[in-house]
């Protein structure tokens, strides 16, 4: 979470919980817009739902009391985003605490809930939302921190440990939420699509080493349910084996571009009771060979095509373009392909006309699913060829776009 935040510079004061001394500044400064909602309304959302977590109650006395800290009441559960700051350690002496580490923690994540990227920033704009934040969040000191506190801060916090209490988290939020990509198989099993994809952030080179994550994300909802650093000299196909170890995939189909189409990533998912969803290209050559042979020179004559080809075909119109999908699914090469849990083939067309210019783009790509044929047709896999999508509108483009 706190990986994108990149120091500042200058100095905030401390500043105390009223509109005194407050600078003024054109409006469309201080309500920055992020994602179509103002700052000021995001806080109050982030705050309310904070506050309305039943294990925000502290208590400075009980049997783990220690001078200067704080007693949780209740066991954390992670049913919040609360619960899971209030899990951090803190890493400072008992002397000296002026605020609850997790109260500093919330308003770190207030801060760029609503946009701020830097230190210098998310200072200025607790100052500007002190008011609000000490009504909803009802702070011990009538104040906010200093910029220098929060440096301190997010220098103490454990990256590791934050990743690990977020991923379960997610994880409880996912399996509450009907998510909305979920395809139905004619048996009546539900599946849920989940995108493993990575991807190195963007302006992390520029303040010291690359960082590469692989990300495991719902379809539809876009929650991280996992991620996993992927070191220099290693590549996504040797990490993404340890990010799907141990998880229970039953009900999951896992979606993957070409890069991660493997023998040994489509057995594992396989193993863990789940399905697959891969890409194929010329990194898997043989595959990619048959798979384009079948389609370009079909062995079945034209009134055979209905009982072993089955096509889904959409149209849509919008950012100037229209764009027509059409997917081919096929288990004709069942038995043939040297594959694991191998049970279609697919091709999806994507042809795209410019409006205004009329030009017209043409994209053939191929994939292979251990999803049977007469469990889920073409239009249920080109819903879930769709959602893998999702990982690339919801979080790499947010992580690049959004959060710089």
């Amino acid at each position: 979470m706190f990986k994108n935040v990149h120091d500042g510079t200058g100095h905030v004061s401390q500043g105390r919980c009223s509109d005194e001394g407050a600078r003024a500044r054109p409006l469309d400064q201080e309500r920055r817009r992020v994602g179509g909602v103002d700052a000021d309304t995001q806080v109050l959302q982030v705050a309310r739902a904070l506050s309305k977590s039943e294990s925000t109650k502290y208590n400075t006395s009980g049997p783990n009391h220690e001078e200067g800290g704080l007693y949780l009441m209740d066991q954390k559960q992670y049913s919040t985003l609360l619960s899971v700051l209030q899990d951090q350690l803190d890493p400072r002496g008992r002397r000296g605490r002026r605020y609850p580490w997790p109260f500093l923690l919330v308003l770190l994540s207030s801060a760029l809930i609503a946009g701020q990227q830097g230190v210098h920033a998310m200072a200025d704009w607790l100052n500007l939302h002190a008011t609000e934040l000490c009504a909803r969040l009802q702070p011990p000191r009538d104040s906010m921190p200093s910029e220098s506190t929060l440096r301190r801060v997010l220098r103490g916090v454990d990256p590791m440990r934050l990743e690990q209490c977020l991923a379960e988290y997610m994880q409880g939020q996912a399996a509450k939420q009907a998510a909305p990509a979920a395809v139905v198989t004619n048996s009546g099993e539900v599946l849920q699509g989940q995108a493993l994809d990575g991807k190195e952030l963007r302006g992390v080179r520029a303040h010291g080493q690359p960082l590469h994550l692989l990300s495991l994300v719902q379809h539809g909802t876009g929650q991280v349910l996992k991620q996993q650093d992927v070191a220099v000299k290693t590549n996504e196909i040797t990490v993404a084996p340890d990010l799907l170890a141990g998880r229970d995939l039953r009900g999951i189909i896992i979606t993957v571009d070409a890069l991660l189409t493997q023998r040994a990533l489509a057995q594992q998912i396989i193993a863990q009771h789940g399905h697959y969803l891969m890409v194929v290209k010329r990194n898997q050559g043989q595959l990619y060979e048959a798979i384009a042979l079948l389609f370009d020179q079909p062995p079945w004559l034209p009134r055979e095509k209905e009982a072993l080809c089955q096509v889904a075909r959409t149209v849509e119109k919008g950012h100037g373009r229209l764009e027509q999908r059409q997917l081919d699914s096929s288990a004709a090469l069942l038995g043939y392909v040297d594959w694991p849990g191998a049970q279609q083939v697919l091709r999806r067309q994507c042809t795209r006309t410019g409006l205004k210019t009329g030009q017209v783009t043409t994209e053939t790509t191929y994939a292979i699913t251990s999803l049977p044929a007469h469990e889920v047709g073409a239009a249920g896999l080109a819903q879930i060829w769709r959602g893998h999508w999702t990982i690339e509108n919801r979080v790499h483009y947010v992580r690049d776009v959004t959060l710089n």
